[in-house]
């Protein structure tokens, strides 16, 4: 005789379908981020656009990653009612979970370095989650499924799930709403779209939206000191490890999973004091807060634009606010911190007012600083 076995739990099956309208319905209830444009010489002819995802209620690019992770553990069944979320978080990925973990009534609980900025932890605490901080940077990831064990929570995995949760195909995910936001303007198809690593998951949207779509934009990643990521690609390693990145949110110490190197067109590595010099002088130029990893962006901005500019090229050029400036008062924006890191942008914010005047970055970084970059035609790690 055959046997059937069904599990039946019409309650758990409703809760689940409540979290997911709820969830969906904050994101019905925000407008779509603003696409602003960065004022370069119009002679260039080219035009710079920035992103602006810190406008959304969590106040970062992480506020989409985390909606996307909780639809993709709602649907998979692995967030229940009164499932405690854990995940492993250098700071904004953890503040925009806490903030959907509150919407839906449930624990949260993020384990992260011990150096996360002060001001990260208390948005985290704010939005009702518990801080849980390791000393040793690459031990999130075993501290984070050791509490989930012992809690019978769900570990989400940003850097494991990251590049699957997301609809790369559209679904008004990061891609899709740039290039309709670029419809109608006169270069309407980006010669380039610039962003960073964390998890790699916006890297793997952005890099399979453009091939899926047929367009000829290139996809460069920027990449800070200390991270793993731009020497794997570089070397077609994905066992490189490192000793982590000083820019929070950007950067990791080994090559996570959602890092898909086959789509990224180029990488760029970007010292931190030209990441830091970059995060300041956007915010004055701009006239937008922005954070460290939104300088590590237009550092390498303003390296591809150059280049452009030396080509004779025009076109657009998209990059990402990815979190405000003021999150970083004790850090980024602070000198006695910089000169505590032993960071001098004084050379960098030179380079990039030179920038504006003649067009070019010069190469190498201007102090000598190491400054790689791996061209077109380099596939990455196979």
């Amino acid at each position: 005789m055959g046997r059937i076995v069904e599990r039946c739990d019409p309650g758990g099956r409703a809760w689940i379908a409540e979290a997911i309208r709820l969830v969906e319905a904050d994101s019905n209830r925000s407008a779509d981020t603003h696409l602003h444009v960065f004022p370069l010489p119009p002679e260039w002819g080219i035009d710079l656009y920035l992103k602006d995802e810190s406008v959304h209620p969590t106040g970062s690019l992480k506020h989409r990653l985390a909606r996307s992770l909780f639809l993709y553990g709602l649907a998979n069944g692995w967030i229940t009612r009164g499932t405690t979320i854990i995940e492993a978080s250098s700071g904004s990925t953890a503040v925009s979970e806490a903030y959907f973990a509150r919407l839906l009534g449930l624990p949260f609980v993020a384990v992260m370095p011990a150096s996360t900025s002060p001001e990260k932890i208390a948005l985290i605490e704010f939005f009702g989650g518990r801080c849980h901080l390791v000393d040793e940077p690459g031990a999130i990831y075993d501290e984070s499924r050791r509490l989930a064990a012992e809690c019978g929570g769900h570990f989400m995995d940003q850097f494991t799930f990251a590049e699957r949760a997301t609809d790369w195909r559209g679904n008004n995910n990061i891609a899709e709403s740039i290039f309709e936001q670029l419809r109608l303007e006169r270069y309407p198809e980006p010669s380039w779209v610039v962003v960073g690593a964390g998890t790699g998951g916006t890297s793997a949207t952005i890099g399979r939206y453009v091939r899926f779509r047929r367009f000829q934009t290139r996809l460069a990643v920027v990449d800070p000191e200390g991270s793993a990521f731009f020497g794997a690609f570089a070397d077609r390693d994905p066992d490189r490890t490192a000793s982590g990145s000083r820019i929070e949110g950007i950067g990791r110490p080994r090559v996570e999973p959602s890092f898909l190197p086959a789509v990224i067109d180029r990488m760029i590595r970007v010292p931190d004091a030209a990441s830091i010099a970059a995060m300041r002088w956007t915010s004055a130029i701009g006239g937008r807060s922005v954070g460290g990893s939104t300088g590590t962006n237009m550092w390498g901005v303003a390296r591809l634009i150059g280049e452009m500019r030396a080509r004779g090229e025009r076109g657009s050029v998209v990059t990402l606010i990815c979190d405000g400036g003021e999150r970083y008062a004790g850090t980024y924006a602070s000198d006695a911190w910089l000169r505590a890191q032993g960071l001098d942008i004084a050379p960098y914010t030179a380079a990039l007012e030179r920038f504006l005047e003649t067009g070019a970055l010069p190469d190498g970084g201007p102090d000598g600083t190491p400054e790689a970059s791996v061209p077109d035609g380099a596939s990455g790690i196979t």
